[in-house]
């Protein structure tokens, strides 16, 4: 068989090879077919690598080393942090939240590292949780050698939009800045570094999400973040690697566990550079879709939603049969390239006993 591969196809001869030889080897080849794209020098990287290796590519009979980065794909799926609470002199709640940004070896795949920039040494960064009207502080502490932000979608003040030119400004290395806003609208936001090259500073790791539940809550559900992300492993301005909250194939090997018939709440943030299009499809079932999550009618009901970068919305769905109900991206290619995985539905007991009803 002869392979052409060009800057255009390379992705789409990796993703059409993967069947046939298998996601290890179609990993190896993203790295050894890339090339490596000039950028200016204060944001010069080296690319990933692996034992023994120059180029991306996986170590058979191996997994990722989560506890070595410090962050497990399963627990980011039901972590919520309400921050430090006080109250304002009005009576309103206040919420604290510290996020610095770091430099950090993580491992992306087995025996693929990736020179990430992260808030609170994960990626995707803490998931920030408020009820709307709550009144938010942000400490943003740059430990970094580059100078970032956080620009956090929602509703505030120019002057605490992240962005240069506008109240702090870009925050240098060894600085530090406080965002100060309400939380508005409820529903679901990103948050994510401003500073150019941008596609770069996200590409890298620095985002989250900031969710802001409805002053009424919202039924009792077993809830869970995903952040649709993704890796240039070797910074060609292309992904080799496609995921959800950051671990290619985490959640084939270790299925997401959920109760039969439970209410099951999705948190889900589009945040993938390099690509236009994402999506999220599940097997056997339907969903109720609620886009932004701004509203507490669902806007569909599907099996399949497609997002641009930076779009989000909240699912919600219920299982009625016991087993295995595979979730992945509908562009073949990001599938065989990491992102897809399981639903487990049993009987049994699961994390969701955390889960919140009417909000913080």
């Amino acid at each position: 068989m002869v392979l052409i591969v060009s800057e255009i196809s390379r992705r789409l001869a990796i993703a059409a090879l993967a069947p046939m030889v298998g996601g290890a080897v179609a990993a190896n080849l993203a790295g050894n077919s890339a090339t490596r794209t000039d950028e200016p020098d204060h944001h010069q990287h080296e690319p990933a690598h692996t034992a023994g290796s120059a180029h991306a590519g996986f170590r058979s009979g191996t997994s990722v080393d989560n506890a070595a980065n410090g962050f497990h794909p399963t627990a980011l799926l039901r972590d919520f942090d309400g921050g430090k609470i006080s109250r304002l002199p009005d009576g309103r709640t206040l919420r604290e939240w510290t996020l610095t940004a770091t430099e950090k070896s993580i491992e992306v795949a087995p025996g693929v590292t990736m020179p990430a920039w992260t808030y609170n040494g994960r990626v995707p960064g803490p998931t920030l949780r408020a009820t709307e009207g709550d009144r938010l502080r942000i400490t943003l502490v740059n430990e970094s050698s580059h100078p970032h932000t956080i620009h956090f979608h929602g509703v505030h003040a120019p002057e605490v939009d992240g962005v240069a030119g506008l109240g702090p400004g870009l925050i240098q290395p060894g600085g530090r800045t406080v965002y100060e806003f309400d939380a508005l609208p409820f529903g679901l936001h990103p948050y994510h570094c401003h500073v150019t090259p941008l596609a770069a500073h996200i590409a890298k790791g620095l985002y989250g999400t900031l969710l802001i539940d409805p002053k009424a809550g919202r039924p009792a559900a077993d809830e869970l973040v995903m952040v649709m992300n993704g890796f240039d492993t070797n910074f060609d301005r292309a992904n080799e690697l496609y995921a959800v909250n950051s671990i290619p194939f985490a959640y084939m090997s270790e299925p997401v566990r959920v109760k039969l018939g439970e209410l099951i709440r999705i948190y889900l943030v589009n945040i993938l550079e390099y690509d236009l299009i994402n999506s999220f499809h599940v097997h056997g079932n339907f969903f109720d879709w609620y886009p932004t999550g701004t509203s507490l009618r669902p806007a569909e009901y599907t099996d399949t939603v497609m997002l641009c970068q930076g779009q989000r919305g909240i699912l919600e769905l219920r299982f009625g049969s016991r087993g295995r109900f595979m979730f992945h991206a509908h562009q073949s290619e990001f599938a065989e390239l990491g992102w897809m995985g399981f639903f487990e539905v049993g009987s049994g007991a699961t994390p969701s006993d955390a889960s919140h009803e009417g909000g913080l």
